[in-house]
């Protein structure tokens, strides 16, 4: 006999059907990923004899220099973020207010630059050491003063112009964690030092995790600071096979190597996670209220928070600063107006593309989640790994198939020729940033919806609403900090960008950081400062 069904009983589970947008994450990592499957293409030739001498000779040299930078910054840059975010949030000492915006202004000075401005200063014939042999009378070898042009020295130059991505994740997620878990810290007898490492600092992992990461990739694809501080890295051999042994398989190999790495990292760090959710387990969630400092604990906190500003920005800046009042650049400032423009509409329109291509993937993957999905944002992200100049090359190989081959059908069906469409253009270029920082984006992004409690949503499908009405209408709101972060990223890094503005480019379109280029290339430091 059969039961009868009642209206309490409880119905069957329905999987959920992925809409079409959802599967837009795959597209966007399969067009993210064609630059990339260029230089596995290129890779896949063999080297020939310098391929063999690089594994023989100078790989081993170029893992361990690139594994010890990457500790040094990731420890560097850990610390000065997540510390810094910390103190600004849980503490009230003079100049606070002006620190939790002041301690953004490293991430907009290129490491490259910070890294000209610093040996300048500090070099032997530099005014930091001329100073010292004028007042002590001592004689250059007399003296012990710290080498500049050495690995630790690139690792404090990274570090101090990319802490900025671990501050501003971090500084977001202390902001949004229930102050319950924080005061019953404090009840039981923690410090804030305490609490900071054992409540505070373990919930906001994620944005920690996802900091870190980018300020490693950022610096496992610089180049311009460590060729100039002569570490050899595996970016320096990436160019030095590409452009000065003219040898495209052999770069294409390093480069796969060095994407390698990234990719373990990520997933080391991804598997690390296991199955722990870092939302707060509270609704929760007033605004934690500083403790007052005073005295000596109040000048050892406005030392932590400035410190990492005066390396990072103060300095650079102010000596640039100077450098432009005594030389500068000969242009005009009317001249200057076209660099700016083209630097701010290049650096929007990626930031936005950006966005809106990240906050789609990430918002796929929490409301479908599947292997593919997550797979394709990971592939998605491993562009930001490679040097500027690669994937440059990367972008311009399928574009000028593309072009040539349209332009030989049309030639043979239609008697005309349609040029370069893609190559050479500012949609190239700007496909080329969104390849090189859409991992920007989306780390900040999947951070922040990392700290959303799934309850919400949850609520709000109760409530009747579909899917995508509650992200509309619960989670986008909610995220908007995560949103905004993301964008001002990338529209930073854009900015900045300069091997793949040089490769990519219009050969009409000039930006700062090319105008900054070809004056600090020629040693003209100080025509340089002006842009």
């Amino acid at each position: 006999m059969t039961r009868a069904a009642t209206d309490t009983e409880a119905p069957m589970p329905v999987r959920r059907r992925s809409p079409a947008w959802a599967w837009g994450s795959l597209l966007v990592a399969c067009a993210m990923a064609t630059p990339i499957l260029a230089v596995l293409v290129t890779a896949a030739a063999p080297g020939g004899e310098v391929w063999r001498h690089i594994l023989a000779t100078t790989l081993p040299e170029m893992l361990a220099t690139s594994a010890l930078l990457a500790l040094l910054v990731a420890a560097m840059a850990g610390s000065a973020g997540a510390v810094t975010a910390w103190l600004v949030v849980a503490c009230e000492f003079r100049g606070r207010r002006f620190l939790e915006v002041a301690l953004l202004l490293p991430i907009a000075m290129p490491a490259y630059l910070c890294g000209y401005v610093y040996t300048w200063l500090l070099d032997v014939a530099g005014p930091v050491q001329s100073t010292l042999r004028a007042a002590t009378g001592l004689s250059f070898g007399q003296y012990w003063f710290p080498e500049i042009r050495s690995l630790p020295g690139a690792a404090l130059m990274l570090a101090m112009v990319l802490y900025p991505y671990v501050y501003m994740l971090c500084r977001a997620a202390f902001l949004q964690q229930s102050v319950c878990l924080i005061e019953a810290s404090r009840t039981l007898g923690h410090g804030l030092a305490r609490s900071f490492l054992h409540v505070a600092l373990p919930l906001a992992r994620p944005a920690l995790a996802a900091g870190i990461a980018l300020a490693l990739m950022e610096t496992l694809a610089d180049f311009g600071t460590v060729q100039h501080f002569a570490v050899r890295s595996f970016t320096t051999g990436i160019y030095e096979a590409w452009f000065g042994m003219d040898n495209r398989p052999a770069a294409a190999q390093l480069a796969v190597a060095l994407l390698g790495c990234v990719g373990l990292l990520l997933a080391l760090e991804h598997i690390s996670r296991g199955g722990r959710r870092f939302h707060p387990t509270t609704t929760r969630h007033p605004a934690l209220r500083p403790v007052r400092l005073s005295g000596w604990r109040e000048g050892m906190v406005l030392l932590a928070c400035a410190l990492p500003l005066v390396i990072g920005f103060v300095i650079p800046a102010g000596a640039l600063l100077w450098l432009m009042v005594q030389a500068g650049d000969p242009f005009s400032p009317g001249r200057y107006l076209p660099y700016a423009r083209n630097s701010l509409v290049l650096s929007g329109v990626t930031a936005v593309l950006a966005v809106l291509l990240a906050a789609g993937m990430a918002w796929a993957a929490r409301l479908y989640p599947s292997p593919a999905r997550s797979i394709a944002n990971r592939v998605a992200s491993l562009g930001y790994a490679l040097p500027g100049s690669v994937i440059a090359v990367g972008v311009l190989v399928p574009f000028g198939l593309f072009d040539n081959a349209l332009d030989s059908w049309l030639r043979a069906r239609f008697g005309v020729s349609s040029g370069l469409l893609l190559s050479g253009t500012m949609a190239a270029l700007v496909f080329a940033y969104l390849v090189r920082f859409l991992a920007v984006a989306l780390s900040t992004v999947e951070s922040g919806l990392a700290r959303l409690k799934p309850s919400y949503t949850d609520a709000a499908r109760v409530l009747g609403r579909r899917p995508g009405q509650a992200v509309r209408e619960v989670e986008v709101p909610l995220a908007r900090g995560a949103l905004l972060t993301a964008g001002l990223l990338v529209f930073v890094d854009t900015m900045k960008e300069l091997p793949a503005t040089l490769i990519v480019r219009p050969f009409d379109l000039d930006t700062l950081a090319v105008r900054v280029y070809n004056m600090a290339s020629d040693e003209r430091l100080a025509e340089a400062s002006t842009a």
